[in-house]
């Protein structure tokens, strides 16, 4: 499938979604979150791809926020509707079945913020720089960044970060829990290649229940999560990938997962 902003690459069996719109530094208008939704449903059915990763094109930024410009002109029913439909998209990828690693090449603000807080994974070049800006212009995250935020990094730095509108070097957001990694600019593409690889290799089944389990796992109470947890346990251990695994152990080889 063709898009205007979205480009999309394979590598063996890691899939790459790179939003391009460089001249608005990748900002999220509403065509673009539309294509966003329709390459992740088609990276979600396609059999061969076990991982996705999200990026933006050019050496500035990842996103830079929602698109300004088509924000001023909404009323407040379409401001409705515009944030429903990105909350939408966030919350697809958070419920992907297969890793979404971000990988945060420059500024991630407002909207490009909660693109990444949407993912499973987040790697950051040390220039990168994150924030939720909208109080600034008047209004608020409006794409999950207050409860996505709230979630990884507690109450008082999320209100901080959305109060003061400031944003944090990646160093900074790697300390309060918001990336998992800071890299050098240069370093960025091999390392979540690096990444993207081993979560490739790793059996699929077992990859989505350790998704399921933890993200339903942290919006329920522990007997529930528990329960969830021992239920795709189960699953795993009915898979030819629970066997090859641990023969792979016992017989002191690298085991080859077919995802069966």
């Amino acid at each position: 499938m063709a898009y205007d902003n979205l480009l999309i690459s394979d590598r063996e069996a890691v899939r790459t979604i790179t939003i391009n719109r460089p001249d608005k530094l990748n900002a999220l208008n509403r065509q673009t979150l539309m294509e966003l939704a329709e390459a992740m449903t088609a990276a979600q059915e396609d059999d061969g791809v076990r991982v996705i990763v999200l990026t933006g094109s050019g050496e500035k930024a990842f996103v830079a926020g929602a698109d300004i410009g088509e924000i001023r002109e909404q009323t407040a029913v379409e401001a409705r509707a515009f944030s429903a439909l990105g909350q939408d998209l966030m919350s697809r990828i958070q419920a992907s079945d297969k890793p979404v690693i971000a990988a945060i090449n420059g500024f991630a603000l407002g909207g490009g913020m909660e693109l990444a807080l949407g993912c499973h994974l987040r790697l950051a070049s040390d220039n990168a720089r994150l924030g939720l800006p909208e109080i600034k212009l008047g209004i608020m995250p409006g794409f999950g960044g207050t409860q996505r935020l709230l979630r990884l990094a507690g109450t008082t730095r999320a209100l901080e970060m959305a109060l003061t509108g400031e944003p944090i070097k990646a160093e900074r957001a790697e300390q309060l829990g918001v990336v998992n990694r800071v890299v050098g600019q240069d370093e960025l593409s091999s390392a979540v290649a690096e990444l993207a690889d081993q979560l490739a290799k790793a059996a699929p089944e077992a990859v989505r229940g350790i998704l399921q389990a933890i993200n339903q796992g942290a919006e329920t109470d522990l007997q529930t999560g528990l329960a969830l947890e021992t239920a795709r346990f189960a699953l795993c251990c009915a898979t030819e990938d629970m066997k090859e695994g641990t023969g792979a152990f016992l017989e002191k080889r690298t085991p080859q997962f077919q995802g069966k």
